[in-house]
C-alpha cells in the first residue's frame, strides 16, 4: 500500500463546485484541495471532468462521509466499487473518511451517527477500515468524530482510534473542530486527547466553524457555516506544537462565502503552521 498520505505540510481549503473557476493561478506555498467523495461518484460529466483538472494542478485529498465505517454492518459493496473507480479516475494524494455509521442495510440517514466506543465495535469497525483500504488500494485517515452526548465506554476515544490505528495500518484525520465541540459538550480534556495520540499517525488537521445550538444554548454543533473560531484557532496551534509540520484543511459547507475569504483564513492556517516549524527548528 502507499503512504498514509502526500499532501504538502500546508493550508488547504474544502472546494465546492462553485469555486471551480476561482482558483487564483498563484498563491503562496503549496496550496492543496479536499473534496466530498459522495459528490463524485457519477460516471463521467463535466463536474468530474473539471475535478479530475484541478487535481493535476493541485494536491487533492478525497474525504469520504458514507461509508459508516463504525455500523453494525459490513461496508455497502457497491458504496466500495463507485469509492474505487473515484480514486482510480483521480488523481488524489490522500483519502479520509468518518470514523461513524450512517446507515444500516438499505436504509441510510442524512447525518454521521455515534460509533460505540467498545472492544465489539473496535473489532466491526476495524474489519469495515479494512475492507474500504482493500477495495482502494491505500491506506485511509479516520477521523474524530463531534461528539453531543456522553455514552458508557470500554475506553477512551482517543485509546479506541489508536488501536484502530494498530489493528488496521491506517493514520489519523484530528478534526480540531470536532474535538473543540467535544469538550464542550461531553468535559473531554482536548489536551491530553491530542497528547494521546501518536504524531506520526497524524495525516491532516481539519478545522471548521460551529455554531450554538438554538435549543440547548450550551452545546455546540459542529455545522460548518461560519468562519472559524478563536479557540479552535488556539486548539489547532496547540494541537501543531505536539504534532509538528502537518496539513491542515479549512472546512466550509454552508454559507459558503467567496474564494477570497476562505483563503485568507487559509493563510491563518498556514501561519501557524510556519511558527510551529520555526518554533521547532524547522526553519
Amino acid at each position: 500500500m502507499k503512504a498514509l498520505t502526500k499532501l504538502p505540510a500546508d493550508a488547504g481549503i474544502c472546494l465546492k463546485p462553485e469555486h471551480f473557476d476561482d482558483i487564483p493561478s498563484k498563491v503562496d506555498g503549496h496550496l492543496w484541495f479536499e473534496v466530498h467523495a459522495e459528490n463524485y461518484l457519477m460516471q463521467g460529466g463535466p463536474r468530474l471532468e473539471k475535478l479530475q483538472d484541478i487535481a493535476q494542478r493541485f494536491p487533492l485529498s478525497i474525504h469520504g462521509v458514507g461509508a459508516s465505517l463504525g455500523g453494525p454492518k459490513p461496508v455497502n459493496s457497491e458504496h466500495l466499487k463507485r469509492l474505487a473507480s473515484l480514486v482510480n479516475s483521480v488523481p488524489s494524494a490522500a483519502f479520509s473518511e468518518h470514523i461513524a455509521w450512517s446507515g444500516t442495510d438499505s436504509n441510510y440517514m442524512a447525518n454521521l451517527m455515534p460509533t460505540p466506543i467498545t472492544s465489539e465495535s473496535l473489532v466491526r469497525t476495524a474489519s469495515n477500515i479494512e475492507q474500504l483500504q482493500d477495495a482502494i488500494q491505500r491506506p485511509i485517515l479516520i477521523e474524530n468524530p463531534a461528539n453531543y452526548l456522553t455514552f458508557k465506554t470500554d475506553m477512551s476515544e482517543s485509546e479506541f482510534m489508536m488501536s484502530l490505528v494498530s489493528k488496521t495500518g491506517c493514520g489519523i484525520l484530528l478534526d480540531v473542530n470536532n474535538l473543540f465541540i467535544s469538550a464542550n459538550n461531553t468535559g473531554i480534556d482536548p489536551v491530553k486527547y491530542i497528547r494521546d495520540l501518536d504524531r506520526t499517525v497524524i495525516g491532516e488537521i481539519h478545522v471548521a466553524g460551529h455554531s450554538v445550538d438554538p435549543i440547548e444554548k450550551d452545546l455546540l454543533i459542529d455545522s460548518h457555516d461560519s468562519e472559524v473560531a478563536s479557540g479552535v484557532w488556539a486548539l489547532l496551534n496547540d494541537a501543531l506544537s505536539h504534532i509538528g509540520s502537518c496539513p491542515v484543511l479549512i472546512e466550509r459547507d454552508a454559507n459558503l462565502p467567496s474564494f477570497e475569504v476562505l483563503l485568507a483564513e487559509r493563510n491563518i492556517a498556514r501561519n501557524l503552521i510556519l511558527q510551529n516549524n520555526k518554533v521547532a527548528g524547522y526553519e
